[in-house]
């Protein structure tokens, strides 16, 4: 690849963008993989930082193995998640830097230099591994990346033998989908995830003919109206505050991609109010469970 301008995520429009810059975030599909630039193929580099540390550091060091020495660094963060850990962790890395504030956010602009500390280590601990306690491959920053969820445990628990072709909505690293595929009565199922991480997990912890894996936004879908079941267990923060429409999206979506007669399995945190979504899609809505702040129902169309 030839020398260039890359950006991780969505920086608020205050910090100005790059026009043009090569996306790398693996929660916008299609974008290029930040990890797979050569060493010091790129110029410059505007990272909107993650919330969680180790994936942070992860990202971080992949983008300064990117970088030329003499490369710009530009990274900021919310200041509530982990703007205010920017300082100690590109300290961590041999980096000077400025350092300001804006918007609520930090921002550090730095030089990179020839030699930078820790990278092997923090590409190495944030990169995906395979965990025993799962029995499965994930990564930091997929959902729930070293364990079952207890909403998607409860799901687990109340989930009947599923048949015929389905797809399971924001699918993680498959816990839900390696259940499903337990019953030889389906016969096809496709994982949909927005972040690239969960589905190259997924892909690895189910090597099954009849699972089709497909980095995309679930809102966006095509409803084609030819599935048996959808299976879901929904995000409800954008950003990292609650967005209770994107549940709302993916109950209609799921609505859209059924049959006539199709079933919805979804779990919710019990606070959320999608029953008057689910009634107004589905022709019988039916409460299955609700222990330890989740709830599980089944819509059928």
């Amino acid at each position: 690849m030839t020398r260039s301008a890359i950006l991780y995520g969505r920086p608020p429009a205050v910090f100005d963008p790059p026009a043009g810059a090569i996306q790398t975030s693996p929660l916008v599909p299609g974008s290029a993989a930040l990890e797979a630039l050569a060493p010091g193929s790129i110029d410059s580099a505007m990272i909107y930082a993650p919330p969680g540390v180790v994936e942070r550091r992860h990202v971080l060091a992949l983008v300064l193995r990117a970088l030329r020495p003499g490369g710009r660094l530009d990274v900021m963060a919310p200041k509530d998640k982990g703007g205010s850990r920017l300082r100690k962790e590109l300290q961590g890395f041999g980096l000077t830097f400025e350092e300001t504030a804006k918007a609520h956010h930090r921002r550090a602009i730095a030089v990179r230099p020839e030699t930078i500390e820790g990278l092997d280590q923090a590409i190495t601990e944030g990169g995906p591994r395979r965990l025993d306690a799962i029995d499965a491959w994930s990564q930091p920053g997929v959902f729930a990346w070293d364990r079952v969820d207890p909403g998607s445990a409860l799901l687990l628990d109340h989930l009947p033998d599923l048949s015929g072709a389905g797809a399971d909505l924001g699918c993680g690293w498959g816990a839900l989908a390696r259940a499903v595929l337990t019953s030889p009565q389906v016969t096809a199922l496709r994982l949909v995830d927005l972040d690239r991480r969960a589905i190259e997990a997924a892909r690895r912890n189910i090597e099954d003919g009849r699972a089709a894996f497909d980095w995309a936004d679930a809102r966006l879908l095509a409803e084609d109206a030819d599935l048996d079941f959808v299976i879901a267990n929904p995000p409800f923060h954008d950003g990292g505050a609650e967005d209770r429409r994107l549940g709302q999206a993916f109950i209609r979506k799921a609505a859209g991609m059924l049959k006539p007669g199709g079933v919805l399995w979804i779990v919710a945190n019990r606070h959320l109010p999608y029953e008057k979504e689910l009634t107004a899609a589905f022709k019988r809505v039916r409460p299955v469970a609700d222990a330890g702040g989740y709830k599980v129902l089944e819509a059928v169309k």
